[in-house]
């Protein structure tokens, strides 16, 4: 049952009890006033009866006193109080009129007989006292007939009064038991009414008042402690409690927004450090696969719940290729064209899905004509594709609610990482590159010969070094011009790039000097691949503005460690070999000797 109900019926009873005990408060006063009136009612009868005995005997004592004394006083009291007394059925109504009942007022009216009797009796013996006739006068006033009428008349009147004074004391007491009963219920139900007056205030203190406090207080303990998973009792009414629940549920609701707006800055601020850390990285990188590793890393912890790819622009086949991709993405190609992208197309993100509608990409496997929840963002630098950042949003999870805005962030910071590694590697290849044929230079053979000298001599395998010369050089330059020199170094760096194998580098070393190192390589096999690049190059039909020039010739200074010299001398000892080639005559190829080797250490 609800407490409202059993207030209700704890009020209706209360109010019921009352009223109970309000009636009976007013019977008992009924009861008391009918007690009172029994009383009064009493009083009366028997000033009445005081009166009617004086009636019986007042008038025969006034009479007797008159004869035995002749005093006319007593003559005169007679009279007077004879004159006073009414008649006799006036008497009776009066009697009747103050409570008397029938039965009572016929023994009265025997009583008022005899006193009348008496009466004549008295009158006629006053009258022969007049007469003189004493004799007679006495007795009539003393006979034994007079005493028997006195006796009656007395008898009568105290029958009388004994059966009213028997009916009244019988009435009195019934009234008084009545009112005792009537005043004892109404105790009663002012105690019972009392009684449930404490209980109803107690239930409702209990459980209106301090039950509601003690849980309201446990709720606001438990909030105080940054607990908002409690949930606050619900009370309506409206009252102090029912204001105070709904404070506190107003303050609970407070709290549970702060905490969801502190979850999403902490989330925030969590993401915005990823990013940074992300970026930090980018910025360490020096190859394309430490940025794909990267990538690989960040881009989950950044995007929990978001499949995805990288995409990297291949000028060769002009295609978009995938670099690296984690969470298993499915429904996109790992190389398309990026003409199947608009992200690409428009330079601009691209989510067909979503809280907007649009065109699908191609490259989005959507044959069964659901269109998957994608994101495409370009990576642009400098108005330049350099790939692109595809994203899957896989349905129900909440884990994949990272907002755009990020993820925009996240491809500018990949953009710009991959522009400035593009950026790196172009300035590295235009520091270690000759800029006229195209080949390593001098200070990339630096960096490369250390690391061959230091495997070949740890692994203790051969290294051989060709040093080649171009012929009588200056006399080209003098004869058709710097830009004829030129060419003619382009096409003898053409010749010695196509010629050599993968495991073999060309490097200019200077001028219109070049060194070819060949790993591996014993004095014999090095001195077959110099004499194929000299008859290479001696084959060369160069032109320059329409002119034939003449025949190039090279030559060519071999050196093999550790057969010729350490590996420490290999470059000297080739080139002194070199200078022997010239010197005999050019157009030829040279090995070093092992004395030649040692004069040049």
């Amino acid at each position: 049952m609800r407490l409202a109900t059993i207030t209700n019926w704890a009020y209706g009873a209360t109010l019921v009890l009352t009223l109970v005990s309000g009636t009976t408060m007013l019977l008992a006063a009924s009861a008391q006033e009918a007690e009172r009136s029994a009383v009064a009612q009493r009083f009366a009868l028997d000033q009445a009866t005081e009166h009617l005995e004086e009636r019986v005997s007042g008038l025969t004592d006034r009479a007797r006193q008159y004869l035995n004394t002749g005093d006319p006083t007593y003559a005169v009291l007679y009279k007077r109080e004879l004159a006073e007394l009414s008649d006799a059925e006036k008497h009776i109504r009066a009697l009747g009129d103050a409570g008397a009942r029938g039965d009572e007022l016929a023994i009265l009216r025997d009583a008022m007989t005899w006193a009348d009797a008496l009466h004549d009796e008295q009158a006629e013996a006053l009258a022969a006292h007049a007469r003189g006739e004493e004799r007679r006068a006495r007795q009539i006033l003393f006979g034994a007939e007079y005493e028997r009428e006195l006796d009656r008349a007395r008898t009568s009147v105290e029958r009388f009064q004994d059966q009213l004074d028997e009916r009244t004391e019988i009435e009195i007491a019934e009234a008084i038991r009545i009112s005792r009963l009537w005043r004892s219920m109404s105790e009663a139900m002012l105690a019972i009414t009392g009684f449930l007056f404490l209980c109803v205030l107690y239930f409702v203190f209990k459980r209106r008042v301090l039950r509601p406090v003690v849980r309201l207080s446990d709720v606001v303990n438990r909030l105080a402690a940054q607990d908002f998973g409690v949930e606050p009792p619900a009370y309506d009414e409206i009252d102090e409690i029912g204001d105070m629940a709904q404070a506190i549920r107003i303050f609970r609701e407070n709290g549970i927004e702060r905490q969801r707006l502190t979850a999403e800055q902490d989330a925030d601020r969590a993401v915005r450090d990823l990013l940074a850390r992300m970026t930090q990285r980018m910025q360490g990188c020096d190859t394309l696969l430490n940025l794909r590793d990267v990538v690989q890393r960040f881009v989950p912890e950044i995007a929990p719940g978001l499949a995805g790819r990288l995409y990297l622009a291949d000028p060769a086949s002009n295609a978009m290729v995938e670099a690296c991709n984690w969470l298993e993405p499915a429904h996109s190609r790992p190389e398309f064209s990026p003409l199947s992208c608009w992200a690409l197309r428009r330079g601009m993100p691209h989510r067909p899905s979503g809280e907007a509608i649009d065109v699908p990409c191609e490259h989005v496997d959507h044959a069964d004509g659901a269109i998957p929840d994608t994101l495409c963002l370009p990576l642009m630098a400098q108005r330049k594709t350099l790939g692109l950042l595809y994203f899957e949003f896989r349905a129900a999870d909440p884990h994949a609610r990272v907002s755009e805005v990020y993820l925009q962030i996240l491809a500018e910071n990949i953009s710009l990482a991959l522009a400035n590694l593009q950026l790196r590697e172009t300035l590295e290849d235009m520091a270690m590159s000759d800029a006229l044929t195209g080949l390593p230079n001098r200070r990339q053979l630096d960096a490369v010969l250390r690391t061959r000298l230091i495997d070949a001599e740890r692994m203790g395998t051969a290294l051989s070094c060709l040093m080649i010369d171009i012929d009588h050089f200056k006399r080209i330059n003098d004869s058709h011009g710097h830009e004829a020199g030129d060419t003619v170094l382009r096409e003898v760096g053409a010749v010695l790039r196509q010629a050599t194998r993968e495991n073999t580098q060309v490097f200019r070393y200077g001028g219109e000097e070049f060194l070819v190192m060949l790993p591996g390589a014993s004095a014999e096999q090095a001195q077959l691949r110099a004499e194929d690049l000299r008859a290479r190059i001696a084959g060369l039909q160069i032109a320059h503005h329409g002119e034939r020039l003449a025949p190039v010739s090279v030559s060519v200074g071999i050196a093999t460690a550790p057969d010729h010299c350490t590996y420490a001398t290999l470059v000297q000892t080739a080139d002194a070999a070199l200078y022997r080639a010239k010197a005999q005559g050019r157009d030829q190829v040279v090995q070093a000797s092992a004395r030649a080797s040692r004069s040049a250490a």
